[in-house]
């Protein structure tokens, strides 16, 4: 199993490459969660002791790999939270899927309503109870065969959005079982991958960007 490593830090925020797999925050699983390994590299290497503060400011699905952004102080938590929520955080992703949908870019808007007993999402093309809408943009970058490769910008942040959206685009996500994708990936992973951030400094004030690569080698040529 791959380690998660450090993309970027100060005295405010830690940027980590989540590997596949690895839970951001605790489940009933007890497994060991990327937020533990980003408070322990903290508390090592800054010699911290007693409580160290590091809080994700937002989380990727246990199977999905990229960045996640840390606030290693409450008000740098506060601000970066209140970037996500306003849509002030630029974010970009990079999935593998089946086929190659009908259009090679365009924007998807849709409601959705979780299923907590199932930890399923359902999407609708018009509001339906208590659904939430949920908005991205796709292009096309790259097609072979039966598998293409998409950026994707998600404009909300809903759970799962991504991945039931690329359903309904009739272009499943590599490996996602849950969401339509007729086999697994050897590793239980889905091709999905949170590619690029960008927002501006939650206290420094100044625009900041990061990237994180993945690793398929079908479409590496294709990825900046």
């Amino acid at each position: 199993m791959s380690h998660p490593r450090v993309i970027y830090e100060d005295n405010h925020l830690l940027v980590v490459d989540k590997p596949n797999n690895w839970l951001v925050q605790g489940d009933d699983t007890g497994d060991e969660t990327l937020t533990d390994w980003a408070t322990d590299y903290v508390r090592r290497k800054y010699e911290k002791p007693g409580k160290v503060f590091c809080h994700p400011c937002h989380r990727l699905d246990r199977p999905v790999g990229g960045l996640v952004v840390f606030a290693r102080t409450s008000k740098a938590a506060d601000r970066m939270m209140k970037l996500f929520q306003d849509q002030e955080v630029k974010k970009t992703y990079l999935a593998e899927v089946k086929d190659a949908p009908d259009e090679p870019e365009g924007t998807l808007v849709h409601w959705l309503e979780k299923d907590e007993q199932r930890n399923t999402v359902n999407a609708y093309d018009k509001q339906k109870g208590k659904s939430k809408r949920a908005e991205l943009s796709y292009r096309m970058l790259a097609s072979f065969g039966h598998k293409s490769l998409l950026e994707i910008r998600p404009k909300t942040g809903r759970s799962h959005q991504i991945r039931v959206q690329m359903r309904k685009l009739g272009t499943p996500i590599k490996g996602d079982l849950k969401y339509g994708y007729p086999s697994p990936n050897e590793d239980k992973s889905i091709s999905l991958h949170c590619y690029q951030l960008s927002f501006i400094h939650p206290v420094k004030k100044e625009p900041i960007s990061f990237t994180s690569r993945p690793n398929w080698p079908e479409f590496r040529d294709f990825i900046k």
